[in-house]
């Protein structure tokens, strides 16, 4: 199986786990504080335990960024997120204690005998998606499509993290998958995804700083298909947008109705220059100066892919 001959892939990476787990490297821009917000907030990409964060810091560090409700994404149970973040009964449980504030994903590495039991058994808990699939996979392997099947019975969305020869490899080809599961509904995250913004883009690398030429694989797919949404969080999700802002502003106007504005920070401090989530936010508040596109971006475009009432 592909995912066993890459294992490797985790040791080799060992001294890096914590930057290739955490996607944080820029640190830019003038948060707004939380209690100034204008509009209801969703975070769509959170974890449980990140980084050893305990579920009372985590709870704190939301209230002060003004979210109003977080998707829990849990690891599988190994590889992928599971050296930083916890599984899928941590989500649940964190999920039940405040089910005003958070709801959770389901997740489970997508080629082990166990897929489908443990993604079903999520799903039939209440789960709001499939995700972060986050394994050294190729995006269109057959695993994967396992993956995406079940999405499609249970009628959720799946979230993808996509590293270059790292994980769900072969972001080239992902239109077919579009293409196949046109009743499914992903999300586009992490570096390989925010990098190809870019028609130039340099797949090696990780937070490109050039100006973005107009028409990258990402812009593409947004553009060319209904059921594909993009991600806004961590490092790279910020660098997106802070690498070009003209193009910024007109990207994120142009997909403003397949956006998700979303933190994957780690920290415990939920404002200021250091988190990655008020840094976003800032971001986002400062390029999308139109309340309609705002509104979908921060929570409208989350209420519909989540079913929210």
């Amino acid at each position: 199986m592909q995912l066993d001959r890459r294992t490797f892939l985790q040791t080799a990476a060992g001294s890096i786990a914590l930057l290739g787990c955490q996607d944080t490297e820029p640190h830019e821009a003038e948060p707004i504080n939380g209690s100034d917000k204008k509009y209801r907030i969703i975070d769509f990409h959170q974890h449980t335990n990140y980084s050893g964060r305990s579920d009372e810091d985590l709870v704190k560090h939301q209230q002060l960024m003004g979210v109003d409700l977080s998707v829990l994404l849990p690891a599988g149970s190994r590889l992928g997120l599971a050296a930083d973040v916890y599984g899928n009964d941590s989500a649940v449980e964190l999920a039940s204690h405040y089910p005003d504030s958070f709801v959770f994903y389901a997740n489970e590495l997508p080629d082990i005998p166990e897929t489908k039991q443990v993604l079903e058994k999520y799903l039939k808990l209440g789960a709001k998606g499939i995700g972060e699939q986050k394994f050294p996979v190729e995006c269109d392997s057959h695993s994967m499509q396992e993956v995406y099947a079940i999405a499609r019975e249970f009628e959720v969305p799946v979230l993808l993290h996509f590293q270059h020869d790292t994980y769900n490899m072969g972001i080239e080809r992902f239109h077919k998958m579009l293409e196949k599961y046109p009743t499914v509904n992903f999300i586009g995250h992490a570096q390989t995804w925010w990098g190809n913004i870019d028609k130039d883009h340099i797949q090696t690398e990780m937070y490109p700083k050039t100006s973005v030429t107009h028409g990258g694989i990402t812009d593409q797919l947004l553009s060319n298909y209904e059921n594909i949404y993009g991600d806004l969080s961590a490092g790279s999700g910020l660098n997106s947008m802070l690498r070009d802002e003209e193009h910024a502003i007109g990207f994120l106007e142009r997909h403003q109705d397949r956006l998700l504005w979303a933190s994957d920070c780690n920290d415990t401090i939920g404002a200021g220059p250091d988190c990655i989530g008020a840094n976003s936010l800032s971001a986002i508040h400062r390029l999308v100066t139109h309340d309609a596109p705002l509104k979908k971006i921060l929570n409208e475009n989350a209420v519909r892919l989540l079913q929210l009432s």
